[in-house]
């Protein structure tokens, strides 16, 4: 018995969905996606430590890469060709705006609006932070990444709906900060006047508080750090805030998915993206006068070494068929 195969077509998508995973900026390690394991993965729950971006519209890919011709004799003939420069780009725009796709389409640290200490001092990425709130061990339930022990007095503080960044306190750590993901780069502790808050004030592991039982906050969604470990406190938050010409480059690897309408799946991953531009924001024509305004990102990807050849490599491009498609 033979089974007959369906000609090969080419692939037909509604949209492009993004996923955002952490580089290790200490170590310059990127966070790696095998599509040989996990290419089916179901794009509503991917694979850790990938997190949901939404979906993207106005994906747009770039090949820089130059290729010059190898000449050789005389008169000098064209015997070969050599690549003597790689560049990719890759552009977007969120259609949502959340903690994570605004940071990415900031292009640079993204801090938390932290809530202010009783007569701060006004200043542009907020001032002075009220104290932050510990996390209680020892007595009752151990918090977890979507439930946070801070006992019934301090739990007083927040209301449902509350915005609360989770992060240690800052006492002179240099290079890298923020628990999960590197969310800035400290030269030196005079530059961000030894703030106690200055990482819960820059760190992505921020949640939203939907429910207040007992002393214990529960959050909509896991922390992005996780569980978290000893010495991190809660600050309460009232939104985020960027700034153009700061000096950080966020960096992140980054997976697209374009899911086929006949079962097949293509899937864009750059292990290493950079901004190249800061916060841009472009208005989409609703019924008027409502305008919607979306994200613009725009980012260069930096190079890898592929593990199984040792060749540079800026963006994986793979192609899963469907079911008995041609090949």
């Amino acid at each position: 018995m033979s089974t007959t195969t369906v000609a090969a077509v080419a692939p037909v998508a509604r949209r492009v969905r993004a996923y955002f995973a952490p580089v290790n900026r200490s170590a310059g390690v990127p966070t790696l996606f095998d599509p040989a394991q996990l290419g089916r993965f179901a794009v509503d729950a991917p694979p850790a430590p990938w997190v949901d971006l939404g979906w993207v519209s106005k994906f747009a890919r770039k090949s820089g890469t130059k290729v010059d011709p190898l000449r050789a004799g005389a008169p000098a003939a064209t015997v070969g060709q050599v690549r003597s420069e790689i560049e990719a780009t890759v552009s977007l725009e969120f259609e949502v705006w959340g903690k994570l796709q605004v940071t990415l389409a900031s292009g640079s640290q993204q801090t938390n609006l932290l809530a202010t200490a009783l007569g701060a001092a006004p200043n542009g990425s907020g001032g002075v932070a009220a104290a932050p709130v510990p996390l209680v061990t020892g007595t009752g339930p151990a918090s977890t990444s979507t439930s946070l022990n801070v006992g019934i007095t301090a739990a007083a503080r927040f209301s449902v709906g509350s915005l609360v960044a989770v992060d240690i306190d800052y006492t002179g750590q240099l290079g890298y900060v923020g628990t999960g993901v590197s969310a800035a780069y400290v030269q030196s502790a005079a530059a961000v006047s030894s703030d106690v808050n200055y990482i819960r004030r820059v760190t992505l592991n921020v949640g939203v508080v939907v429910a207040i039982t007992a002393g214990v906050l529960e959050l909509a969604g896991p922390l992005p750090a996780g569980v978290p470990s000893a010495g991190m406190q809660v600050s309460q938050l009232v939104g985020f805030c960027d700034r153009e010409g700061a000096s950080f480059f966020q960096e992140w690897s980054a997976l697209f998915v374009m899911n086929g309408e006949q079962g097949d799946r293509v899937l864009f991953h750059y292990p290493r993206l950079q901004a190249t531009q800061g916060s841009t924001e472009l208005e989409a024509a609703l019924a008027a006068p409502l305008q919607r305004v979306r994200l613009a990102g725009a980012f260069r990807a930096l190079p890898v070494k592929d593990g199984n050849d040792g060749e540079t490599v800026l963006c994986f491009r793979s192609y899963l068929p469907a079911a008995l498609r041609g090949i």
